[in-house]
């Protein structure tokens, strides 16, 4: 019988020292298709990437979001935000999600990847859901990624709630929203690169 393996808790995770974000300096704003393509290239040069995307907050009862409005993809270097509304950048986001040379990792990616059809008409290609992989090394419930940063680097991922229920169909995106978005990714691509999976 196997045993399952221990989360912290809230409140142990709050005493743990902070994880290292990444700062505006280090994260892209795409919203043409020439960002796009230029974000791409970039990319493209890394097997591995943190994925997540952002809708703007539906908050009435069977309304359907007309997400997802960005869509953020990282490397352990770098992250990059793609706004939606350019048809041209929307074209190249949804080349490189259905590209299936590049693994996609995240977490609680099902609802990002229904919507990601949906709207782009892809289906993403090489996804992880990184919940699957701590699931198989004996953790019941599902991480999410503030219980895996804590898991891993025994550090505290901050999440602003407010940044996380803002308006991400905005066409001008805060610098709060851009951080929030970015690190998101980020921190699922470090966690991909901590749990020594194959590339």
């Amino acid at each position: 019988m196997h045993t399952s393996r221990p989360t912290p808790s809230k409140d142990q995770i709050a005493l743990l020292p902070e994880f290292g974000r990444l700062g505006l300096d280090r994260i892209t704003l795409v919203d043409t298709a020439q960002q796009a393509a230029e974000a791409s290239a970039a990319l493209c040069d890394h097997p591995i990437w943190g994925f997540d995307t952002e809708s703007k907050p539906t908050f009435v009862k069977e309304q359907i979001s007309d997400g997802p409005h960005v869509v953020q993809l990282s490397t352990l270097q770098h992250a990059w935000v793609f706004q939606l509304t350019d048809p041209g950048c929307r074209e190249r986001v949804a080349e490189l999600l259905a590209h299936a040379g590049h693994t996609k990792a995240g977490f609680g990616l099902g609802d990002d990847t229904r919507r990601i059809v949906a709207k782009l008409a892809v289906a993403p290609a090489a996804v992880l859901e990184l919940n699957h992989v701590f699931r198989e090394r004996g953790y019941r419930k599902d991480m999410g990624v503030k219980s895996a940063v804590a898991v891993l680097f025994n550090q505290r991922f901050i999440k602003s709630k407010k940044a996380a229920t803002s308006n991400w169909a905005n066409p001008h995106l805060s610098m709060a929203q851009l951080i929030y978005a970015a690190n998101d990714a980020y921190a699922a691509a470090r966690v991909f690169q901590a749990l020594n999976l194959p590339d």
